[in-house]
């Protein structure tokens, strides 16, 4: 019963979200309240729900932080060199910026962080797509299967939590399945030209708009400001300013030292982020006004991410606290028939994305993980085999198109588009990852037919 509870509660926000009948925002909330309190779950639901807030408010302090800072970069013009950079390299092509947006994407998630890749990312691009008037979706979609498949690495989560639970190493985990990883990572580049390629059938080759020209006059309004992106969020420019050179300089040193800190985990990320704008916003918006200012402007973006990242808290707090998470897993085990046990190792890496839909990396990894690979060994399949099938695609290719993930939130909401809309646009082409591997995977030998 609490098992049938748990895929209703995931089927109905998912039905609900993807055919827009209400917000992602109150789905996450209402869904699992309604589910919980079917199931007699009333009495505990105010404690369920505390605890998965209190879980996911370090990542909502983080994000919020972590927004303001690349808003407050990308006003001071921080990213206009790269974003020059790479519309000069585009030419103002759709194709070449999709795949200039892959590239970027995976080089910055070599530090097996979602979160602080589609913070970086996103910031530096969405001006370029909003110039460009290109889809905010293929923004999203290529930036989702570029941190997809680098979410293979070994210090990233699914992988690093197959190898603990599991009491594997590297070598027996990751090492495998590298020739299945770099063609995952070649297939992403297809798909991103495919996808680019579409986007430039929809809108032609396209320019940047015409630079205002300096007016001559003299006075405070002698100089020329550019127009606003549309929106007031990242990507919005101010005005040039004297002594942006020196700002440049030292923005740039605070973002690589920032960055570099969160590599190493000088501290927990959220105190780097709270830290790291307070000491931007100081030396770049001196006074009080500009700062203020600041926050007015950016606050849309800041709640929009923040409030769906606490209803994310309540989704998964209900799911956690009921046990519905852990009944789902015993669930699914439970209707894998003996005679598939010998295929066990491709069928797991097959639903292992569109699973990433469904549970959490905690409850699959800790719990499906486990007696998956306890039950291949019944039918003498190695668990590292297991192993390397689930990081084909649960919580790596899957995991920017889950609603169990706080970082999906984040790359939606900074890009401004819905959940849903981001879901049916690019599921297929990252289960088509998780294929891709999987044939490489079969014909290395890192899993078995």
């Amino acid at each position: 019963m609490i098992a049938f509870l748990g895929f209703l509660t995931i089927g109905l926000f998912l039905v609900l979200t993807m055919t827009r009948r209400v917000s992602v925002l109150t789905a996450l909330v209402l869904v699992p309240v309604v589910t919980a309190l079917v199931g007699g779950f009333a009495a505990g639901m105010g404690p369920m729900i505390l605890e998965g807030l209190g879980k996911v408010a370090p990542t909502g302090i983080m994000i919020a932080f972590a927004v303001l800072y690349f808003s407050l970069m990308i006003d001071t013009g921080l990213f206009d060199p790269l974003i020059r950079g790479i519309l000069r390299l585009a030419k103002d092509d759709p194709l070449r910026i999709a795949v200039g947006t892959a590239v970027l994407t995976m080089c910055v998630a070599l530090d097996g962080d979602g979160a602080s890749t589609f913070l970086i990312t996103v910031s530096a691009l969405l001006p370029v797509y909003k110039r460009l008037t290109m889809s905010p979706l293929v923004l999203t979609g290529v930036v989702c299967l570029g941190a997809g498949v680098m979410n293979m690495v070994p210090w990233g989560g699914p992988t690093a939590r197959a190898m603990a639970v599991l009491k594997l190493d590297g070598s027996e985990v990751f090492a495998p399945v590298l020739p299945a990883m770099t063609a995952g990572i070649a297939w992403v580049l297809v798909a991103s030209y495919l996808i680019g390629l579409r986007e430039r059938r929809r809108l032609g080759a396209v320019g940047l708009p015409a630079e205002p020209k300096a007016q001559t006059q003299s006075g405070p309004q002698s100089a020329a400001q550019p127009g606003p992106v549309r929106g007031d969020g990242p990507g919005t420019l101010l005005a040039p300013e004297r002594g942006r050179a020196a700002l440049t300089v030292f923005n740039l040193v605070l973002t690589v030292v920032l960055l570099a800190a969160l590599v190493l985990q000088v501290m927990p990320l959220p105190v780097l982020f709270v830290l790291g704008f307070a000491i931007a916003a100081v030396v770049n918006l001196p006074t009080w006004e500009k700062q203020q200012a600041l926050l007015d402007k950016h606050a849309r973006s800041v709640v929009l991410v923040t409030t769906m990242i606490f209803a994310a808290g309540v989704f998964t707090g209900i799911l956690t606290g009921t046990k519905m998470i852990d009944q789902m897993a015993t669930a699914f085990v439970g209707i894998i028939p003996d005679s598939f046990g010998g295929h066990l190792p491709l069928l797991v890496a097959i639903t292992s994305m569109p699973l990433s839909l469904v549970f959490t990396p905690d409850a699959y990894y800790f719990g499906v993980l486990p007696v998956l690979a306890q039950t291949a060994g019944g039918f003498g399949i190695e668990p590292a085999e297991i192993a390397r099938a689930a990081i084909l695609g649960q919580m790596t290719t899957g995991f920017p198109l889950s609603p169990l993930t706080a970082a999906t939130f984040i790359l939606v909401g900074m890009s401004g588009v819905q959940l849903g809309q981001h879901q049916r646009f690019i599921f297929g082409w990252a289960f088509a990852t998780t294929a891709v591997m999987t044939v490489v995977a079969l014909l290395t030998g890192a899993i078995s037919f």
